[in-house]
């Protein structure tokens, strides 16, 4: 078990974890459910294209999330709602301003969701990518939890305390498809 000592805000019982895919998910999910929680993975990525991608990591994520008995909500696939968010955005480098708009996107729809079901807490495994600015992901997640009522934002560092390499070799065990880009097609070039 990874050595990371968290604390969820306000000891809240009812966290939604925002789901990237597979691959960043792994450990997050092993270490949470470990620690007596039991997430419910919200996979929203209207930033991934083409849709046949979408699907594939989609199903990663649930294969893996059912094998511990995780609920995963499929958020709805907007991808023209997302490319109007990043309009402008579209040949920012990778930890751009366009990244930052799509988290904001994602992270948006998440405590919405999370705002109207109950859930006290937001996390997402966007935090444990070492692709993605851990600044920009908790900007965004800090600036969707104030779009709505009752939804805390956990700026929690998935990186830390071992479970970096226990991603890695979750990748390796479960075989997971591991793909190259974030999802976008502007992160491909």
């Amino acid at each position: 078990m990874a050595s990371l000592d968290i604390q969820v805000p306000g000891g809240a019982e009812r966290i939604l974890l925002h789901s990237c895919c597979a691959p960043c998910s792994g450990a997050i999910i092993e270490y949470l459910v470990q620690k007596g929680y039991k997430p419910v993975v919200f996979y929203s990525n209207s930033n991934i294209y083409p849709f046949d991608e979408y699907e594939h990591r989609l199903s990663e994520v649930l294969r893996y999330a059912h094998e511990f008995g995780l609920e995963v909500v499929n958020d709805s696939y907007d991808h023209p709602a997302w490319l109007s968010c990043i309009h402008g955005h579209e040949d920012a480098p990778e930890r751009g301003s366009r990244c930052l708009e799509c988290f904001k996107f994602r992270l948006l729809r998440a405590a919405e969701y999370a705002s109207a079901n109950g859930f006290e807490v937001l996390t997402t495994t966007l935090a444990s990518s070492r692709w993605k600015s851990l600044e920009q992901v908790d900007q965004a997640g800090q600036w969707a939890c104030s779009q709505v009522q009752g939804v805390t934002w956990w700026p929690q560092n998935w990186r830390k305390g071992g479970l970096q390499e226990r991603r890695g070799e979750i990748i390796r065990e479960q075989d997971f498809y591991n793909q190259t880009f974030c999802g976008c097609e502007f992160s491909r070039r």
